[in-house]
């Protein structure tokens, strides 16, 4: 369905964007803007767990829902690393990583649907913990201080995600491997 709460919960992770990125532009001192930016892409990555959730609960799964939720994390993850580029807070190097490997894998997962071998690009482990590592680094970076007068966040979320950079190679990888045999038998 186009309008069920899991679906409008989706959306809400797409019309957040705008807003987190606007934070930055507001007329307040550095660190009201970063934990205010924390704070709302915590809420709306939440929403990812819970619009599945409900979906599920609610039995109000949708082919456009399974669409939309992805797209949905994928504006998002590249919103908020183009947002960290932008400050300096991460290397333009991990953004191209884990956007190109998004769009890639966007690209294969379309054009293996196409070709009736949607199962040998399905989900994996491997994918679900690089989109994890992202969700806990993201905040770090965006928030940029020290967390409980203890955590340094920047270096917490540096190295975090320059582990989902290589979780991001790993799974795409993973995702090119498992595809092979049908790309190989597709190939014209």
């Amino acid at each position: 369905m186009f309008f069920n709460l899991p679906t409008l919960l989706t959306w809400a992770r797409i019309v957040a964007i705008p807003l987190i990125v606007g934070i930055f532009y507001l007329p307040l001192d550095s660190g009201t803007r970063n934990l205010i930016a924390t704070v709302l892409f915590i809420v709306v990555a939440a929403t990812d767990w819970a619009d599945g959730y409900l979906a599920r609960k609610l039995n109000q799964t949708s082919k456009f829902g399974a669409f939309l939720d992805p797209v949905a994390d994928k504006f998002l993850v590249c919103a908020a690393l183009i947002i960290l580029v932008w400050l300096h807070r991460a290397d333009a190097m991990v953004a191209l990583v884990i956007i190109g490997r998004e769009i890639a894998i966007s690209a294969l997962r379309e054009w293996m649907a196409e070709i009736g071998a949607r199962r040998s690009v399905a989900v994996h482990m491997l994918g679900k913990l690089k989109t994890v590592v992202q969700m806990v680094a993201i905040p770090f970076l965006l928030y940029d201080g020290p967390l409980f007068g203890v955590i340094d966040t920047r270096i917490w979320g540096t190295g975090l995600i320059w582990v989902a950079a290589v979780l991001t190679i790993w799974s795409m990888v993973y995702y090119l491997q498992k595809a092979l045999p049908d790309i190989r038998a597709n190939v014209r």
